[in-house]
């Protein structure tokens, strides 16, 4: 899918001294926050892409107000003290999708008004984090560069690279990145940017192994994926509790204790209904294929392989049949029928196989799925699957290993 980003950009100008638009970026603009967004768009428009959405409309979505609430920790989208709250929350992404021709934007009176302009990048960014992190980092290098900032950044990373990176070094590339937004954009003051910046430099640091920036300063050592993404306490809130707003803060104060349950479920939901909108038959052709496929299946069972629960690769489209008296005999969802297990396997890499013939690794990646057979048939290092394979090699050994196991 890289490809297709790049040719995305190719005949895009994102020069922020034409545009004069400080909104290319923002405080909430973290590879979650912009996968989740993106995924409530793809929701609230399933059937409908050309029709025009606002702010509102994913405000008022029963899909937000369920997601966001329980990943985020975030009270209600209903409470009307948080309003402020989730119009950044909503809105930065938005506009950043929109500054990268993603959606497209048209102000009408006082309100943005969106439309989808890439269904097939916004449905990549959507589907995980990790691909909203890709997008981003091409993203602003696309941006820095047409702008002139990205020799600023490439010397960071240079002088990292030779030993020589110093606190000084940070300060200078902060203070460029604060000349260029206040003297091209609107912006009249360092405290906007300073939120900004963070955001950028941070996914520039995570691609390049380098220091980042945590409270003003630069990270003792290399940005790490994690704490990209927003959904990890917050320094600034200190013991607040982040299901009420910050007004009510002033009158209860909490610690909340951080999970990731709620963040699991939803990847394991969106994963389920991802494998429902591409697959609308059994991914099994065989005697017990016929009727509707309602059923989505954990080949290798989520309580035995938590890691691999979200994973697409994973997961394959069946009957009632196929799946309640097949994949687990007798509808014993603790048990899964090891002979049935291997046909989902070869089912589902003929899947995965199509797809990536058809639309590139858009939706299935074949190192993922090469990750999940591995993990879920416990495969030592000597006899792991390796992703160069081709897909009938890697049919051949998941046959061979089953048959002999």
């Amino acid at each position: 899918m890289e490809l297709e980003i790049t040719e995305h950009f190719k005949s895009l100008n994102l020069d922020v001294r034409k545009s004069g638009d400080a909104r290319f970026s923002d405080q909430k603009c973290t590879p979650d926050v912009v996968s989740i967004i993106a995924d409530c768009v793809v929701n609230i428009r399933l059937g409908e892409p050309l029709m025009p959405f606002t702010v509102k409309d994913i405000w008022d979505s029963n899909y937000f107000n369920k997601h966001v609430k329980a990943v985020f920790n975030k009270p209600s989208a209903q409470n009307p003290t948080t309003k402020s709250e989730y119009d950044k929350f909503i809105q930065q992404p938005l506009r950043l999708l929109a500054y990268a021709n993603v959606l497209k934007i048209e102000r009408r009176g006082n309100t943005n008004h969106y439309t989808i302009n890439n269904g097939e990048l916004l449905d990549y960014i959507a589907l995980k984090d990790r691909n909203a992190y890709v997008f981003l980092s091409a993203y602003f290098s696309k941006v820095l560069g047409d702008s002139g900032m990205l020799r600023y950044f490439d010397e960071y990373r240079d002088k990292y690279l030779a030993g020589k990176l110093k606190q000084s070094d940070f300060d200078s590339l902060k203070y460029r990145f604060q000349t260029f937004m206040t003297g091209n954009t609107r912006i009249d003051g360092t405290t906007e940017v300073n939120r900004i910046f963070p955001k950028i430099l941070n996914v520039y640091a995570c691609e390049n192994s380098l220091p980042g920036s945590a409270k003003g300063k630069m990270t003792a050592h290399p940005f790490s994926y994690s704490d990209l993404m927003y959904n990890r306490p917050n320094w600034r809130d200190g013991n607040k509790n982040k299901q009420i707003s910050r007004q009510e803060a002033i009158i209860e104060v909490s610690k909340l204790p951080v999970t990731n349950v709620s963040w699991d479920n939803y990847l394991i939901q969106k994963a389920i209904t991802n494998i429902k909108r591409w697959h609308p038959d059994s991914e099994v052709k065989d005697q017990w294929s016929y009727g509707e496929a309602t059923q989505v299946h954990h080949i290798f069972p989520a309580n035995e392989f938590p890691l691999l629960a979200h994973y697409v690769e994973n997961l394959i489209r069946l009957t009632p049949t196929q799946h309640n008296t097949k994949a687990h005999p007798s509808n014993n969802t603790r048990i899964v029928d090891r002979d049935y297990q291997s046909v989902c396997v070869i089912a589902k890499s003929h899947s995965i196989e199509n797809s990536i013939k058809a639309f590139g690794e858009r939706f299935y990646k074949k190192s993922s799925f090469v990750y999940v057979v591995n993990t879920g048939l416990n495969l030592e290092t000597v006899s792991e699957l390796k992703p160069d394979l081709t897909f009938n090699e890697l049919r051949n050994k998941i046959i061979h290993i089953y048959n002999n196991s």
